[in-house]
């Protein structure tokens, strides 16, 4: 019986916590052939022994077609749709709280925890006039549900950081004297691993690893 495989087409249809699932498969095990597998069965649905029976070139393609995906780099995505609610990013960095801030540099560069820091950068829309918007209160308890999120909005934010993370910093100036300015931020510590079939993680690694919320 032939079994239809519906691979991704974008970053908008993979989860977050279907890439953390994946990752932490990747730091577990180094085989190709066994994360080729894995990549099949997580980002496609697809159960182990229903891949193990599927030709060794479709497996190729659909990982080719996965690992291209990774490598790009979407422009910041502001909106998306989550259990029939749309989330906003964050409108005012300046208007952060400090206990966002916290949580934000805690968990940004933590891809295990990375859904707790996309709780504070996207919230439920509720309030909304023309192009602007008003998001949520922040409920740092409920960060779980971002494990549902999008991955395009997951890279986009992290890529806005990478390349705007000063405007983050100078939120700080508001609360901290110069002498604790370089207390707060911490460097992500683990490492991209691997090439091949592990290659397509690297680049959402190397902003992790790159990020620092700079305070000096």
């Amino acid at each position: 019986m032939r079994k239809e495989v519906i691979v991704p087409n974008s970053l908008e249809e993979i989860t977050l916590g279907q890439y953390q699932k994946y990752l932490k498969i990747q730091e577990e095990n180094e085989d190709e052939k066994f994360l080729a597998i894995k990549m099949v069965e997580v980002f496609c649905g697809i159960r182990t022994d229903l891949v193990m029976k599927m030709k060794a070139s479709s497996i190729r393609d659909i990982t080719n077609v996965l690992a291209e995906m990774f490598e790009q780099k979407p422009n910041l995505v502001k909106e998306f749709e989550m259990d029939g609610i749309t989330y906003g990013f964050i409108p005012q960095l300046e208007d952060m709280s400090f206990g966002e801030y916290v949580d934000l540099d805690t968990y940004i560069s933590d891809i295990t925890n990375i859904h707790r820091a996309m709780a504070v950068l996207y919230r439920p829309i509720v309030q909304r006039y023309s192009d602007k918007y008003l998001i949520e209160q922040y409920k740092g308890e409920e960060s779980d549900k971002m494990k549902n999120m999008p991955m395009d909005a997951v890279l986009s934010s992290m890529l806005f950081f990478y390349h705007l993370g000063m405007e983050l910093s100078k939120v700080m100036l508001n609360y901290l004297d110069k002498e604790e300015h370089q207390t707060l931020v911490q460097q992500l510590s683990s490492e991209a691993n691997g090439d091949g079939i592990s290659h397509f993680s690297a680049s959402l690694r190397e902003i992790l690893q790159d990020l620092k919320i700079s305070l000096n």
